[in-house]
């Protein structure tokens, strides 16, 4: 009996988890939008949008060696409540007047603290089966966060930034609020050593042991590329909409919430008929969905571009749960929950740093948007084709 009933609170702490992370999710979103209204109210150049995304990831890789550390050493709930904490500090500082990048680095680094304990809390509240189904409702109910955050961050800041802001804030209060009522789970992979070179050496081993495992490599690879085109795709969307479409920021945005549309549509039709065991048999997915995003280049009408874009998000949906739940379950079981997202984030970010990078170097020197579309389309579609091939070949 006291086995159902810790079962039954884990399951109702994985909705708690599930509500948190929504609205934590909604927030971050709708504040990148919300600081490219800023950045457009305070007349700075163009470039300058992609690299609120660099500034927003770079924590992300500096952080990598520590905050994985923290989520297996310390109860997550207390991770994400102070991670939350973090993010609404940075929120307010963009509201009372700081520089929309340096507050946006701030808010950076709140995610990068969470990330490792929300990813990781799902192995220690949910059995392995069941890794698949919750990433799907974690992939969904973040996308529905995209979608939202998306339209309210690009319509409201249109009219009144500073209201958008405040709003955020408090969304990033209450989400807070529900992180308190997720229950404390056993502490597994502790470290022994906590001083900074060690956590180093310990992040660079668990680093080489997740690189070392085939099914690691395999599913860090592809979500390494996904998450760093994924991310630059929505600044570019804006830009290819203005030019393609002469929409504004918040007609664009509903463009990007497309794309967040389709994930979600993948996202459920992935946990309910893909197994973290086939999850090696889909990758040419990733191949149609580069050959999608080169034919942006052709479309010249609204509805088009919104068919075209749900599709990159069905397939992106499709491929990216089932190698989220194979990363989460190989890392659990090789190097720990936490150590292993932090290792996925590092790569993931590092991704998203080079290609918004990339991204921010072509608008500098003013290539034209649709050759930045069809080269990132191109991009994915060649690293796609090049993944399916060494993989299939791996497997026989």
């Amino acid at each position: 009996m006291q086995l159902k009933s810790s079962s039954r609170i884990k399951v109702k702490g994985f909705y708690f988890f599930l509500s948190a992370q929504f609205l934590s999710a909604l927030a971050d979103n709708a504040l990148l939008f919300a600081a490219i209204a800023m950045l457009t109210e305070l007349q700075a150049p163009k470039w300058h949008q992609p690299l609120l995304l660099q500034f927003f990831v770079f924590a992300y890789i500096v952080l990598a060696p520590f905050v994985g550390a923290i989520a297996d050493a310390w109860p997550k709930r207390e991770v994400m409540f102070f991670s939350n904490g973090i993010k609404l500090f940075g929120c307010l500082a963009m509201l009372f007047g700081m520089q929309p990048l340096y507050a946006y680095a701030i808010v950076g680094v709140g995610a990068a603290s969470y990330s490792p304990a929300k990813y990781g809390i799902l192995t220690e509240l949910l059995p392995s089966n069941s890794l698949v189904a919750a990433n799907g409702w974690v992939e969904g109910s973040t996308v529905a966060a995209i979608i939202l955050g998306a339209m309210f961050g690009g319509v409201i800041a249109i009219y009144d930034v500073k209201l958008a802001i405040t709003i955020i804030s408090f969304l990033y209060l209450v989400a807070a609020f529900f992180n308190r009522y997720i229950p404390n789970v056993a502490i597994d992979h502790k470290i022994k050593n906590k001083d900074p070179w060690s956590l180093i050496k310990d992040f660079l081993t668990s680093y080489k042991k997740l690189w070392s495992d085939p099914l690691g490599q395999l599913s860090l690879t592809i979500t390494t590329l996904f998450w760093g085109a994924g991310a630059t795709l929505r600044l570019v969307i804006i830009g290819w909409a203005a030019y393609a479409l002469g929409f504004g920021l918040d007609k664009s945005t509903t463009l990007s919430a497309s794309v967040a549309f389709g994930v979600a549509i993948g996202a459920i039709i992935a946990a309910w008929f893909i197994k973290m065991k086939d999850s090696t048999k889909i990758l040419p997915v990733g191949i149609f969905m580069g050959g999608l995003v080169c034919s942006m280049v052709f479309v010249t009408t609204w509805e088009s571009a919104v068919i075209i874009l749900t599709l990159v998000g069905i397939l992106s949906g499709l491929l990216i749960v089932p190698l989220n739940a194979l990363l989460q379950h190989r890392g659990h079981i090789l190097i720990g929950a936490g150590h292993s997202i932090a290792v996925q984030n590092f790569n993931e970010n590092l991704g998203i740093l080079l290609l918004s990078g990339a991204y921010t170097f072509m608008v500098k020197n003013n290539i034209p948007i649709n050759g930045i579309m069809f080269i990132f389309g191109f991009f994915v579609l060649l690293s796609m084709a090049v993944a399916s091939i060494y993989y299939s070949k791996a497997n026989n």
